[in-house]
C-alpha cells in the first residue's frame, strides 16, 4: 500500500493532520484487500478534480475512495476475491520483514481462531442471536458455506461489542461500521438463504414423492 507521503502536505491543513487521516488509510487498506491497485487508484482519484475548495484533503479522498471501490475489484466472472480476515479486517499485504510477516500472520491466525470459538460456542449455548441465521444445511458443501458466512456475523459481533439478540445489533455508526456493517448483512443474507434451502429440500421431496405415487 502507498505510504501516507503519497498524499501528504507541509501545511497543517493536508491530509496527515485531518481527523479523517485515519479512515482514509483503513479505507485504502480495505481497497488493497479487495484487490485494487492502491497505488494506479490513489492517483486517478487525485487526478479527478483538484482541492483548490477543499477545507479537508483527506475527507476528500476518502470520500472518493469509498465510492470507487464499493465493490471488489473487477465485476462478473473476472471479480477478484477480497483478502479479509474474518470476512472483515484486510489481511495486510505488500514489502515487509519476514518477522512481521510472521507476526501480522499469527495474528491472523488468532483472530480466525477467536471468531471460529466465539462462533461454535454461540451456537452450542443457542444464544438467541444465533437463531436469526437460520439451521445449518446438512450438505457439507453449503454447511461450511453457512459457517463462513456466520463466522463473518461473530466477527462483527465482536469487534463492535454487540450483546444483544439481533445479530448485526443497532444501526452502525460511523464510515468504518457502516462498512463492515454491509459486508456482515451480506453475510446473513447468504447464511438465511443457504438455511431456507435447506428446508424446502424435504418439501420439494415430498411433492414429487406425491406426483410419482398413483391415487388408489
Amino acid at each position: 500500500m502507498p505510504s501516507a507521503r503519497c498524499c501528504g502536505s507541509k501545511t497543517a491543513t493536508g491530509p496527515t493532520f485531518s481527523p479523517a487521516f485515519g479512515a482514509l488509510t483503513a479505507e485504502l487498506r480495505r481497497a488493497e484487500a479487495n484487490q485494487h491497485d492502491v497505488e494506479t487508484l490513489l492517483l486517478r482519484l487525485v487526478q479527478a478534480r483538484d482541492f483548490g475548495d477543499a477545507d479537508d484533503i483527506a475527507a476528500v479522498l476518502h470520500y472518493r475512495l469509498t465510492r470507487a471501490t464499493a465493490r471488489p475489484a473487477g465485476s462478473g466472472r473476472t471479480r477478484k476475491t477480497p483478502r479479509l480476515i474474518a470476512g472483515l479486517i484486510p489481511d495486510a499485504t505488500g514489502a515487509m520483514t519476514p518477522e512481521m510477516r510472521q507476526a501480522l500472520t499469527e495474528r491472523r491466525d488468532l483472530i480466525e481462531a477467536r471468531t471460529t470459538a466465539m462462533l461454535d460456542s454461540a451456537l452450542a449455548g443457542a444464544e438467541s442471536w444465533t437463531t436469526g441465521l437460520g439451521t445449518r444445511p446438512n450438505n457439507s458443501k453449503e454447511a461450511a458455506e453457512w459457517q463462513r458466512a456466520a463466522r463473518v456475523i461473530a466477527a462483527y459481533r465482536d469487534r463492535y461489542g454487540i450483546t444483544g439478540p439481533a445479530p448485526l445489533g443497532p444501526a452502525p455508526e460511523g464510515d468504518l461500521q457502516k462498512i463492515d456493517a454491509a459486508r456482515a448483512h451480506a453475510a446473513l443474507d447468504h447464511a438465511r438463504q443457504l438455511a431456507q434451502e435447506r428446508q424446502d429440500v424435504p418439501e420439494r421431496l415430498s411433492r414429487s414423492i406425491e406426483r410419482t405415487v398413483p391415487s388408489l
